[in-house]
């Protein structure tokens, strides 16, 4: 067995720095090797974009409280006026679109002891685009530094983006924990987020978030603009270099990024390294498969802790996304109208009609025996619940089916694992905006403005569809649905392709790092227990290395959708998250004060 390498014993230097504060200031330190953590180093590939944020423009929440994230109106986007203002709204926005993407804000209890009321926290930022080694797209990451960061505790943590989401697509899963206990957060997009580009005007997301045309965008694919082709490129989509692959490097990058922050905000401070500083990483769902990722490839010690929630990860051996998804994609349709017990979202005519058309597609390709669709929904079922779908998660299948939420993926990955261009479309996926007969057209000024502050990563969103050119008939979406299933089932030319790219991201279940923490809800119908969570603690756990495990009852993947009369009687995941994080504190505070001496480094 591989020993992990144990770097969570940092008392002694930590109780030095606390000592030397007072000196610090007036003293001169010893000379640094330029190297240690430079910008070079790290692979920033732009400039350090620094921004002070006070009063009604704090780190937590850009000045919108509780009250104002609760509005159903986002704040205005600045039309007109300098770039400094216009480059604020997009920030305020951004804050408001993800808060409310990820977090339960409407009940009482969704956000743990925060649920009264978010703290005002000022403080400043620091933002670049990095590029590791040998790849050409960048990431974004951006470190929050509040004013009130406690020099003696010396804490990071580094949070990975949920889903496809933009940079602060994890505010609110470690923002409220980090930033009020004075510790500094760096954040990453881990080389997905809504740097759309749009094709037909050369038209990407400057470091910013304005639109722009020249200078290094957030994701430009290299295709000349043309105005016959009205499509949008997502990075995660479009890349060609299957970027899930790079997520925990990714994740590890931004962390060396946060350490090159704090020391050019405290330049008259003792060097902050990951020797002398707590780091912990955080992520939920594809975030929390980035922070178990960088664990594995943690070899310099960087994490004392890392805390993964509902994580898309796949070990070996295990189902991968890509597989459940594009099965669910075809056969929850047909399923949904034999599921008892579960949240219905549809009206009954509708539900049943999107079931017949999905049971005579599945029927008619040979997928399904019985041609009688009083057993059709039944079959389709079994067949979900033969290949291990729970019926826990297979409640929630209607959700998902009424949200596109399975296909939304498909058409994303993909591209992604077919490691093609965005004008190279398989399955004939693409995106754009789409007109009132879901035709591709231009997009309007307004819209392009609001795509990175607004979006997902991920169609559909922010007004901006699937666009799918197999669609036909009266199932349109099955067409491109069954072809993606022939990419991983090795149907197709390119199937080689995709399942080298999904094995790629196949995780080691041998993390490094001391202190894994693994959370997942019992009903997760997107990210479903069986196929991730569970088959990985196994394997950790037959490597012979601990993992704190927690399975949690009535909880789904989506926070945020907990608003829905629908979904009542399921249960937040974030407080959850933030007991966690508070256990991986204490962990690590007990590692340290069992240690005598500091390993070498």
């Amino acid at each position: 067995m591989t020993t992990p390498i144990r770097r969570s014993t940092k008392r002694l230097g930590l109780n030095l720095i606390a000592l030397g504060l007072g000196a610090c200031a007036s003293t001169p330190q010893p000379s640094i090797p330029a190297a240690a953590d430079s910008a070079q180093t790290i692979g920033l590939a732009s400039a350090i974009r620094r921004s002070l944020h006070q009063g009604d423009d704090d780190l937590l929440t850009a000045g919108l409280g509780l009250p104002g994230l609760r509005q159903p109106l986002p704040p205005a986007l600045a039309l007109d006026g300098d770039p400094a203002s216009t480059a604020s709204a997009l920030r305020r926005r951004a804050f408001y679109a993800n808060w409310r993407g990820i977090a339960d804000l409407a009940s009482g209890h969704g956000l743990g002891p925060w649920s009264a009321a978010l703290p005002p926290v000022p403080g400043v930022e620091f933002q670049a685009f990095a590029r590791l080694p040998g790849r050409q797209q960048t990431q974004r990451v951006l470190a929050q530094i509040p004013d009130a960061y406690d020099q003696q505790q010396r804490c990071l943590v580094v949070a990975a983006a949920s889903g496809s989401r933009g940079v602060y697509g994890a505010i609110a899963v470690a923002g409220p924990w980090a930033l009020a206990r004075g510790c500094a957060v760096v954040h990453t997009d881990k080389g997905a987020g809504t740097g759309v580009f749009d094709r037909s005007r050369g038209e990407g997301v400057a470091l910013d978030g304005r639109r722009a045309t020249e200078g290094l965008l957030e994701f430009n694919p290299g295709t000349a603009a043309s105005a016959a082709a009205p499509r949008l490129a997502f990075k995660q989509a479009h890349g060609g270099e299957n970027s899930e692959a790079d997520w925990g490097r990714q994740v590890l990058q931004a962390a060396r990024f946060g350490l090159l922050a704090l020391n050019q905000a405290f330049p008259s401070a003792r060097r902050f390294t990951a020797a002398n500083t707590r780091i912990i990483a955080v992520g939920i769902s594809n975030g929390g498969g980035a922070v178990l990722r960088a664990a594995e490839q943690d070899d310099s010690g960087l994490f004392d802790a890392v805390v993964a929630g509902e994580p898309n990860i796949t070990a070996p051996g295990a189902r991968p996304l890509f597989d459940y998804v594009t099965e669910a994609a075809l056969f929850g349709p047909c399923a949904m109208a034999a599921v008892v017990a579960a949240p219905t979202l549809l009206p009954t005519p509708a539900r049943t009609a999107s079931a017949q058309l999905r049971c005579a597609s599945l029927h008619a390709a040979g997928l399904l025996a019985t041609a009688d669709f009083a057993e059709q929904p039944k079959a389709a079922l079994a067949e979900m619940r033969n290949s291990g779908w729970s019926d826990d998660a297979l409640a929630l299948t209607e959700l998902n089916v009424a949200f596109d939420l399975w296909r939304a993926i498909t058409a994303t990955y993909t591209q992604a694992y077919a490691r093609v261009g965005a004008g190279q479309p398989v399955c004939g996926y693409g995106f754009a905006v789409l007109d009132a007969n879901g035709n591709a057209r231009a997009a309007t000024d307004d819209e392009r403005r609001g795509w990175w502050s607004d979006g997902s990563g991920i169609a559909p969103t922010t007004g901006i569809g699937i666009v799918d050119a197999l669609a036909t008939g009266a199932d349109p979406t099955f067409a491109g649905l069954w072809c993606a299933r022939g990419l991983w089932q090795g149907t197709q030319v390119l199937s080689a392709q995709v399942r080298a790219s999904i094995a790629a991201t196949t995780a080691t279940a041998r993390p490094l790092s001391p202190n894994i923490f693994v959370l997942h809800g019992r009903d997760d119908a997107m990210i479903p227990i069986a196929f991730s969570s569970r088959p990985y603690v196994l394997a950790v756990r037959a490597n012979g290395i601990a993992i704190d495990y927690q399975e949690i009852d009535h909880a789904q993947h989506f926070d945020a959708f907990l608003a829905l009369p629908a979904m009542a009687h399921y249960q937040a995941t974030l407080p959850h998250l933030y007991q966690t994080l508070d256990r991986a504190w204490a962990a690590v505070l007990a590692s340290e004060s069992k240690s005598t001496s500091k390993p070498s480094r």
